[in-house]
């Protein structure tokens, strides 16, 4: 065998080394980084997850990262034109109908915007635990609005008009349109369509009105 088959041999044996002991350091590594990492990538949703397992941050940061294992390459889809202006239609429909029937608004608004996220590839409303776990891993800051907007939306007996809860409801309502938006926003790989849009929204501001089909104020639940 010559000495330059000899030397390369002994290359591969030390890098195979060297790539072992790494795979061996990683987890380490993870374990004294990760906590951070989660904590900037799910925000509210990690302090959620340490708070459900009594303060126990190694078992909610075990949790997280298995939800970045299973959602973390979830690519959603994006929404076409005509889907996104009906769902936007259904919301505004939503925000009148609360006027008149604040629990049945809020019910209304939980069913669609779990018909939303199924729509956009996330597991659908029939695997809503795991649609709110997906949606985690993609939407951190939005997600806890529509945690609020389920749990309202099953609890019984609230939000009827002019009654006690109307007011909470109203604000797990405008919350819960945070992520509403973020789902039907039109998709970034569509910038030709901005500058046409920019006119008449600073014609808006300047008038003083906005045309957002989703806009939501103190006055629809008051009903005047």
């Amino acid at each position: 065998m010559s000495t330059g088959v000899i030397i390369v041999l002994i290359v591969i044996v030390i890098a195979a080394a060297v790539l072992a002991g790494a795979a061996a350091l990683s987890p380490r590594a993870r374990g004294a980084l990760g906590g951070a990492g989660l904590q900037h990538r799910f925000g509210p949703e990690y302090e959620r997850t340490v708070a459900r397992h009594d303060g126990d941050t190694k078992a909610a940061e075990r949790e997280l990262t298995e939800r970045l294992k299973r959602y973390g390459s979830l690519h959603d889809r994006p929404l076409e034109p005509s889907e996104r202006e009906r769902y936007t239609a259904l919301w505004t429909a939503v925000q009148e109908r609360f006027v008149d029937s604040p629990g049945e608004a809020v019910a209304a608004a939980d069913r669609l915007l779990a018909e939303v996220a199924g729509a956009r590839g996330y597991p659908d409303g029939d695997r809503r635990e795991e649609q709110l776990d997906a949606l985690s891993v993609h939407h951190a800051p939005h997600v806890q609005g529509y945690r609020r907007l389920h749990s309202a939306a099953l609890a019984p007996g609230t939000g009827s008009r002019g009654g006690a809860g109307t007011e909470e409801l109203r604000e797990t309502l405008l919350e819960a349109r945070a992520l509403f938006e973020d789902l039907t926003a039109p998709a970034r790989r569509q910038p030709s369509r901005a500058p046409a849009k920019a006119p008449a929204q600073a014609s808006d501001r300047t008038e003083g009105r906005s045309h957002h089909p989703w806009r939501f104020h103190r006055q629809h639940a008051k009903g005047s």
